[in-house]
């Protein structure tokens, strides 16, 4: 597991879709053969380097309220988001198609708290045999409107 450092930047297009650029960067352990063969060295230091970029479709499943107590209501939705991007990692870049799951909670008219599960899907083919990858993402996050 890695952290991975990064953005977001929506346009609300309606109340149900919004527009979704997103882009991230971390660097990744030795793999597994690495680690076991003991000197065998796959990937240089920048090939390590894990960079993504994508723009993605968001839709709005579940838009509702939460409530806090009895007199205070806050806006929430539960979305749904699929795109398309680029996948840097070993030296190659990969096209990639991502889909997630997420809450978005307002609990002011400005600020949004939001919290995502994303799958980046690519073909990858590192040790010869080409193979698709699931990369999980847990996303926490703060949006604010203007």
């Amino acid at each position: 597991m890695n952290t991975v450092v990064g953005a977001t930047f929506a346009y609300h297009i309606t109340k149900s879709f919004f527009l979704q650029l997103g882009a991230g960067k971390t660097d990744t352990e030795p793999t597994s053969f690495e680690r076991l063969s003991g000197a065998a060295q796959l990937l240089t230091d920048s090939e390590r380097e894990y960079k993504y970029y994508n723009l993605s479709l968001g839709y709005n499943i579940f838009p509702g309220e939460g409530f806090l107590g009895n007199d205070r209501a806050i806006n929430t939705a539960t979305y749904l988001i699929a795109g398309v991007g680029k996948t840097t990692f070993a030296g190659d870049d990969r096209f990639t198609l991502n889909l997630g799951l997420g809450l978005r909670v307002m609990p002011l008219d400005w600020l949004a708290v939001h919290a995502e599960f994303q799958d980046q899907i690519f073909d990858i083919d590192l040790l010869g045999e080409q193979k698709t990858t699931h990369n999980m993402q847990a996303l926490l996050g703060v949006t604010f409107f203007f």
